[in-house]
């Protein structure tokens, strides 16, 4: 008699109840949903960096009126600074060098938030020391100077109950310990007793003090669980932008990372009959970008809108930078990686296109370099926001502005957008042009007092040669290349983004970019963790 088999259901059961058991699946969200939001840590770890400047200022600030000032004008002559001026000098020294560390980008927000613990100790004990320096007198009332920054602290740079309360005990027994080691004159004599009696409060304060800490951290969990879209968890605020904000998200049941790009609710409008065209117009783009099939467009997973009526799009997660930033950074990129780059901008825009859509708004910011997997310098081709036509399958025009309005970015906007004359594929390429430029000399084809002196420039004047700007040198048939694409009649310009592609592969490189060369440059310039 043949075994009964299990159906998927009853697999797919068992499965889960080991994993129950485990805790791998209800662990690993309920370890989750406590992580405090790494937007809500960076917020915390500049308010460190903040206390620690004000920190440092205050010192400063005593050395010169109490030092400082009295022995430039000799009304210390003779008394050379003592151990107390040290003690506050090493404070000034401390608080400046945890101001520095607190804004250092490599250093992670959660690491920062434990470095402020240890700040708030070592303050302790440079104070005590101080105290002990100057005679070591204990408090009156049993209140001590320590005592406000152990109950303040959580509330600045909120951490885990846990590690304020350590942090608190240690911060609160400075005082004591170095009184009973050092012995100052002040303090000579005070039984056990006597100490506990001056600095109870200390401790009772560092007990206080787990009650900020334990609000701010259950709110902060709680308002990153409330920060939900579709299946999506919104953790980290990426950028802000004239359309809304992108957030890092995840999925709360696959393990893929999301980019989710919000609408800004001004931008749908108010309520009615224009925020529904507004929202239409919306879920058109959405389903024109996700149509694209060109490896180096953004990948849109999904798009929806929220019970309040919030406009959003979750999109593949890069690692990488614009290409924008790339050039602020490192500064222009030499001609080879930037034919590496456009060429690949290209096939996005021929796949576009193709498909009938008009980015309409090429620029570095919206072109991405990163890595994918086991390729560097990918790139990607964002925000299709502006894209204008009507791809097969959509009804009705894929437009977020009435026909007149002019869209674009007022360094990279070709002339016939800005005469109100017919648009086609060949305004990205004038655009592409603009990037190319970019890339090659770090500066902007036109530069003005204003943007209306920028556009009435790009309708009127022509531009200087890439090498003519450019310390590098730039082969002539790559000068002429982003040239013709800056031509002021689009009819003069490449026909396609194909042959703009076809024209930049004959460009004579003397080392062409190569992937191996692409990785060798992440690798020293933007490392992974575990990286060099």
């Amino acid at each position: 008699m043949e075994a009964r088999r299990d159906t998927p259901r009853e697999r797919g059961q068992r499965f889960l109840a080991r994993a129950r058991e485990s805790g791998g699946i209800r662990g690993g969200l309920a370890r989750h949903r406590r992580e405090i939001p790494p937007d809500i840590l960076r917020d915390a770890s500049r308010r460190l960096a903040l206390a620690a400047l004000v920190g440092a200022s205050v010192t400063t600030l005593n050395l010169l009126i109490f030092t400082v000032i009295p022995l430039l004008t000799s009304v210390r002559l003779g008394q050379p600074p003592g151990m107390v001026d040290a003690w506050i000098g090493a404070a000034t020294a401390l608080s400046l060098a945890v101001f520095f560390l607190a804004r250092w980008d490599r250093l992670s927000p959660r690491r920062a938030l434990d470095m402020g613990l240890v700040y708030l100790v070592a303050a302790a004990l440079i104070a005590a020391l101080a105290t002990a320096s100057s005679g070591g007198r204990v408090p009156k009332f049993g209140v001590s100077h320590i005592c406000t920054a152990i109950l303040l602290f959580p509330v600045i740079v909120p951490n885990t109950p846990g590690k304020v309360l350590l942090a608190g005990l240690l911060a609160a027994s400075m005082d004591p310990l170095v009184i009973t080691i050092a012995k100052p004159p002040a303090s000579a004599g005070l039984s056990a007793a006597d100490l506990f009696d001056a600095y109870y409060w200390n401790y009772i304060c560092a007990v206080l003090a787990l009650v900020p800490a334990h609000v701010l951290t259950r709110l902060s969990r709680e308002v990153g669980e409330a920060r939900e879209l579709g299946g999506y968890r919104l953790t980290e605020r990426l950028g802000k932008g004239g359309m809304g904000e992108v957030w890092r998200g995840s999925h709360r049941l696959l393990a893929r990372q999301a980019a989710i790009k919000i609408i800004q609710p001004e931008i749908l409008g108010g309520e009615g009959e224009q925020r529904e065209k507004t929202l239409l117009r919306f879920e058109r783009e959405a389903q024109a970008t996700a149509g694209l099939q060109s490896p180096h467009t953004i990948e849109l997973y999904d798009f929806g809108v929220s019970d309040e009526g919030t406009f959003y799009y979750v999109m593949e997660l890069l690692d990488g930078l614009d290409l924008e930033s790339l050039v602020r950074r490192f500064g222009p990129v030499p001609p080879e990686r930037a034919v590496f780059l456009l060429r690949q901008a290209c096939h996005s825009l021929a796949d576009a296109h193709a498909a009938g859509l008009i980015h309409r708004d090429i620029k570095p910011a919206n072109i991405f370099a990163c890595r994918r997997g086991l390729d560097a310098d990918f790139v990607k081709v964002l925000d299709f926001g502006l894209v204008k036509g009507s791809p097969a399958g959509l009804e009705g025009e894929v437009l977020l502005s009435d026909e007149q309005t002019v869209r674009g970015t007022p360094a990279y906007i070709a002339p016939e957008s800005l005469r109100g004359g017919e648009v086609d594929g060949r305004a990205d390429l004038y655009a592409l042009g603009c990037v190319a430029y970019w890339l090659l000399t770090g500066r902007l084809v036109f530069e003005g007092e204003n943007a209306m002196d920028v556009l009435a420039k790009h309708l009127s004047d022509e531009p200087d040669p890439p090498s003519a700007r450019s310390e590098m040198e730039i082969p002539p048939e790559l000068d002429e290349i982003v040239l013709a694409c800056l031509r002021k009649h689009a009819g003069e310009r490449p026909a396609s983004a194909r042959e703009l592609s076809e024209m930049l592969a004959r460009v004579p490189l003397p080392a062409p970019w190569t992937e191996e060369r692409a990785a060798d440059w992440w690798a020293l310039n933007m490392p992974r963790r575990g990286e060099g």
